[in-house]
């Protein structure tokens, strides 16, 4: 069976092609006006449209409760809207639910797995259920597991995993049919530093072969692999476009203030006062580290230090730091990814 796998390799590649190469001109998924309201009133996803093109890599951002899930899930048809539609290469997701999943691979955010199958039993029977057969099955369920680095653990049986391994069998899954829309949900959330490089690295290298959408609450992975993002608070879209593009428009000097321990209501009360002053965008505290987002740079350098020195707050140090992601999103949203998840 070795050598008729290896030599399948190319078979599935040729038969994958045709849906893995998306045309020039439509994205690969389009939101138009998408809504969804649970039982109860709760407006968790409001009116969101956003493109994210063909051979892309983008990031859906936000805190929990930020509608991420939910605008995953509709893609995947795997809840309906209430309003608004939309597409992934080219299908509608409400008109041929069949035909998207098909040409979509899906990761949970908290991905189960049978527990008495072999990590490579459970990726071989995902690729039976879209289709594959004999030899070009054998290739592609070896090649979905070399890519998630559970190559030598793929006759395991799942139950002996690992949260992080069940996570990277999770993306075998969704690999194993080499869709052109790959949606993951979290990808990275249960796993270790080197874990979490490897998967960023494993996204990063689907560039260009499939387009990506991810969500995480995580911006310095963002930052490090995507070409795009969106940001979505309470449900509705803040802001969507190129990385670079976001970081130049939006990304003013930043503030940090670094406090002794111990001092967090002083800190809280702290950030309140600034939020309250036409030259502050934002400020969100995070483990003793207070970040200031401001609109007025120089108003900011003359009066900063006596607003903190008012407000009787032991400090280690302030500091005018380089703009990140993450102080784009404190500009647009006036909080923290992390502090408000």
């Amino acid at each position: 069976m070795p050598a008729a796998v290896d030599a399948a390799h190319a078979t599935v590649d040729a038969a994958h092609a045709r849906i893995t190469a998306l045309p020039d001109g439509p994205p690969a998924i389009q939101v138009d006006g998408l809504t969804k309201r649970y039982p109860g009133g709760v407006l968790a996803l409001d009116a969101l449209s956003m493109t994210v093109p063909g051979g892309s890599v983008f990031g859906l951002l936000g805190p929990n409760g930020a509608g991420k899930t939910t605008t995953l899930r509709l893609l995947a048809g795997l809840t309906r809207a209430t309003a608004g539609r939309a597409s992934v290469a080219g299908i509608a997701v409400a008109a041929d639910g069949i035909e998207v999943r098909r040409r979509l691979g899906y990761l949970e955010q908290d991905p189960r797995a049978y527990g008495w199958m072999a990590g490579r039993e459970q990726v071989r029977l995902l690729g039976r259920l879209h289709g594959l057969d004999g030899a070009s099955l054998e290739a592609a369920v070896a090649d979905a597991l070399r890519r998630v680095g559970l190559a030598d653990a793929a006759d395991r049986r799942a139950g002996t995993y690992s949260g992080g391994m069940r996570q990277r069998l999770g993306i075998a899954g969704a690999l194993v049919h080499r869709p052109p829309v790959i949606i993951l949900d979290e990808p990275v959330s249960a796993l270790d530093p080197e874990g979490r490089r490897d998967v960023l690295g494993l996204i990063a290298d689907l560039r260009g072969e499939a387009t990506v959408l991810f969500s995480t609450h995580v911006l310095a992975d963002v930052e490090r692999i995507c070409d795009r993002v969106g940001i979505l608070a309470r449900g509705r879209l803040v802001v969507e476009g190129p990385l670079a593009e976001l970081l130049d428009r939006y990304a003013l000097p930043v503030y940090r203030v670094e406090a002794e321990p111990g001092q967090d209501a002083a800190l809280a009360a702290l950030a309140g006062r600034l939020r309250g002053l036409d030259w502050v965008d934002g400020a969100a505290v995070e483990h003793g580290l207070l970040t200031v987002a401001v609109s007025d740079p120089a108003r900011a350098g003359r009066e900063l230090l006596a607003v903190v020195a008012a407000a009787e707050v032991g400090v280690l140090s302030v500091a005018r730091a380089r703009p990140t992601l993450e102080d784009v999103f404190l500009r647009l949203t006036g909080e923290s990814p992390e502090a408000a998840a």
